[in-house]
């Protein structure tokens, strides 16, 4: 709801909306600090996802086939690490057994240093690791395993970490296309990096892959760190009016004061425990197709290398177009007042595991590389409405919480990443087209259970034992959220 000619209170000082309000055009975003900020941790989560991804092309650089000589120049045709798919399984699975052990602790620290720190920081050392990875694989593929693992407690931090920025940061009705903007960078890394990974590992060597994306990442956390401000009142760049805009939304949050967390609340609430579900259950899929999609496409298409890694970055082209449409359609169904919070949750959340679970049994029945390219990208890609459904959710329902919601969340939700690729290693063992087919039947009823959970106890609203610990007085949004209430804000042109 717009809020025009009507003065609000800002720390002591009066001001006006009219007065307030900025004259850059809308399309200059960088002129938004908070736009800014989310751009930022577009190419974070970028970053972030090239550095898991690049090893699930690199495997198969790895292991397959091709002629070798050796030091004493004896010539040999075979893999250059002789790993069968078990062993596969375990390496491709081994970044999720760290990952799971920080995303509390990631949300729980963000919430009391600041999510700006964290998540520079987790990227920094997980891009240093990466560095070290090609030396560690040839030594041992313990200490590849080993790597893998640490990468994953320093990388496990990022999500969580990133709910502590947008509680300082985000208006309610920007929370959506801010959150899934920054999310969207997930999947262009994986796009970039999938086709990117192949070439050069075609070219210069599987090493590479590792070097490159390093270093690529090391150059954006210097940049992180000098550009982004813990929060809006510690940004020299931000104008006064855009800070006052942040803090009339919010409500005057102290971000300073020390946050105690309802952890038993927090556990017995069905509306935190739908959003942990639908984690879980998106995450299955995009997972499954994350780590085994690349050797589906090699073993049962029959793609080379090269191709694989194009194909294979198909579906997350879908989903970093989809993911930031979604959020600027899902908040302006807001802000129209067409649709409460709760209902454009469970609309663009159950819409796509509905969508999904369709195309993915569609890929399980066609086995064409057409057809079945098609229905793996149609699944994914509507899987990025649910990230205007699930993924903001945890700001609804507890915003000043959010950090350590979302590291329970992706704990949960990080169980995919560790079962997924260990249970594809012992079912695809041949490999057949039948035994792919499994896979994908599991994926689709993990989405179908999702939709019926996040449907029945989903909700949009803050929820009563959100509302304790707020530094100052109510405001009359805060009055209406004592009985839970529908996340609304004003919205300037600012």
């Amino acid at each position: 709801m717009a809020l025009t000619n009507e003065k609000v209170q800002s720390y002591g000082t009066e001001t006006t909306l009219e007065e307030s309000a900025e004259t850059h055009p809308k399309w200059m975003f960088w002129k938004k600090r908070r736009y800014v900020v989310a751009t930022l941790a577009f190419f974070g989560f970028f970053n972030v996802y090239a550095l898991r991804v690049n090893l699930s092309i690199a495997i198969v650089a790895m292991t397959e086939n091709k002629t070798i000589t050796l030091d004493n120049g004896t010539i040999i045709y075979g893999p250059e690490f002789d790993w069968d798919s078990k062993i596969q399984g375990y390496i491709l699975s081994s970044f999720f057994y760290g990952y799971i052990t920080t995303q509390i602790l990631g949300g729980w620290i963000s919430a009391r240093i600041g999510g700006k720190r964290v998540y520079g920081a987790g990227i920094a050392v997980t891009a240093a690791l990466t560095l070290i990875t090609p030396w560690l694989a040839s030594v041992n593929v313990y200490l590849l395993l080993a790597v893998r693992i640490i990468e994953g407690v320093f990388e496990g931090v990022t999500y969580p970490c990133i709910h502590a920025v947008w509680a300082r940061w985000a208006p309610p009705l920007e929370r959506t296309r801010l959150a899934t903007l920054a999310f969207s960078g997930s999947y262009v890394g994986t796009v970039v990096a999938m086709p990117l990974c192949a070439y050069l590992a075609e070219s210069l060597g599987w090493p590479s892959i590792f070097y490159f994306f390093g270093t690529l990442a090391l150059i954006w956390c210097a940049i992180w760190w000098v550009v982004v401000a813990e929060s809006p009142d510690e940004d020299p760049k931000i104008s006064k009016a855009e800070l006052n805009y942040i803090k009339e939304s919010l409500g005057h949050i102290d971000p300073n004061r020390r946050i105690h967390h309802p952890w038993k609340e927090i556990l017995k609430s069905l509306p935190v425990w739908a959003i942990v579900v639908s984690h879980f259950s998106e995450n299955w899929g995009f997972y499954t197709l994350l780590t085994q999609l690349p050797k589906f496409m090699k073993e049962i298409l029959n793609f080379d290398l090269g191709r694989t890694g194009f194909m294979s970055a198909l579906p997350y082209l879908a989903m970093s177009i989809v993911i930031p449409i979604s959020g600027y359609v899902a908040d302006r169904l807001q802000e129209k007042g067409i649709l409460t919070t709760t209902q454009v949750r469970k609309l663009f959340n159950c819409g796509a595991f509905l969508a999904q679970t369709v195309f993915m049994l569609g890929a399980a029945f066609v086995l064409t590389p057409g057809g079945t390219i098609t229905c793996l990208t149609l699944a994914v890609g509507l899987g990025g409405f649910a990230w205007s459904g699930f993924s903001v959710n945890y700001l609804d329902v507890a915003p000043q919480h959010a950090s350590v919601l979302m590291g329970l969340g992706n704990t949960v939700g990080t169980l995919p990443g560790i079962l997924s690729p260990i249970i594809s290693g012992y079912i695809v063992t041949t490999p057949t087209a039948e035994e792919w087919q499994i896979i994908f039947y599991i994926a689709s009823a993990i989405y179908l259970f999702g939709c019926l959970f996040y449907g029945t106890f989903a909700s949009g609203e803050v929820q009563p034992w959100a509302i304790e610990g707020r530094s100052v007085k109510d405001t009359p949004m805060q009055e209406r959220a004592k009985e839970g209430h529908e996340n609304k804000s004003f919205e300037p042109d600012i």
